[in-house]
């Protein structure tokens, strides 16, 4: 089985419909959304409805359990003021803006997806969230000590553990009792941070071979695709938003 994961698209239609049209070749046996529709651009209501028409699977991520309950918080950790005062104007823009509908759609979108597979006579459990299982906006990043990722997968109960939130892809193997875990960070679709201003999501690979004790029975594969950035950073610039969100899509 094939399963396209994306996530982060925050608002940024080019980069979903670019996406789309990516994924589309890659023919997924199943894909998913891990949240994070709104926020930061100008198209939160565009590609609420695209997910929806399209019925993709979504969770909630924190941008959309602010604004689905029209909170003034996202979330987010800011850093330093600065950043605190950009975010106020992103997350009162896009409570503005966003119609009732599809605020009510966001106010909806479960926590987590779970998925469980019975395979070489063992279970295999996969979990996709947003930040965390532990809540939806901590962040995982990938110098996350190795202990603390384990007991975090182990409480969850899950051997692969699927999640944006950082908008930095990677995916760690980690080990304990002969078991194999797999910390899986899909990136962004819609604002990366990783220096590289493509847009990315991930095919997760579970075939009849796949067990928790069989270190590459698994397979992560990392895709980049391009998209109009610039018509992306031309909207931010044209709209009450930012103009530093526009500089952060030019520069990943």
């Amino acid at each position: 089985m094939k399963i396209a994961l994306f996530s982060d698209i925050h608002a940024n239609l080019p980069a979903l419909e670019a996406f789309f049209a990516d994924v589309e070749k890659q023919q997924p046996d199943a894909i998913y959304c891990l949240g994070d529709l709104v926020g930061y651009n100008i198209w939160p209501n565009e590609v609420i409805d695209e997910i929806r028409k399209r019925n993709i699977p979504c969770i909630t991520g924190n941008y959309d359990f602010g604004i689905g309950r029209h909170s003034d918080d996202c979330g987010c950790a800011y850093k330093t003021d600065e950043e605190k005062a950009l975010g106020k104007v992103s997350i009162a823009y896009t409570n503005e803006v966003i119609k009732d509908e599809q605020r009510a759609y966001l106010r909806t979108l479960p926590a987590h997806i779970r998925l469980e597979y019975q395979l070489n006579g063992d279970k295999l459990n996969v979990m996709f969230v947003h930040g965390s299982p532990r809540k939806v906006n901590e962040y995982l990043f990938e110098d996350r000590d190795e202990k603390s990722m384990l007991r975090i997968m182990e409480t969850a109960d899950a051997d692969v553990l699927c999640f944006g939130h950082t908008h930095q892809p990677y995916h760690r193997i980690l080990t304990a009792n002969d078991q194999f875990y797999h910390a899986i960070n899909i990136g962004s679709v819609g604002k990366p941070k990783d220096k590289d201003p493509r847009g990315g999501y991930v095919l997760l690979h579970i075939n009849e071979h796949s067990s928790k004790t069989t270190k590459d029975s698994i397979q992560v594969e990392f895709i980049r695709f391009d998209y109009d950035i610039e018509k992306a950073a031309k909207a931010v610039e044209d709209s009450p938003l930012p103009n530093e969100y526009a500089d952060m899509l030019k520069n990943g």
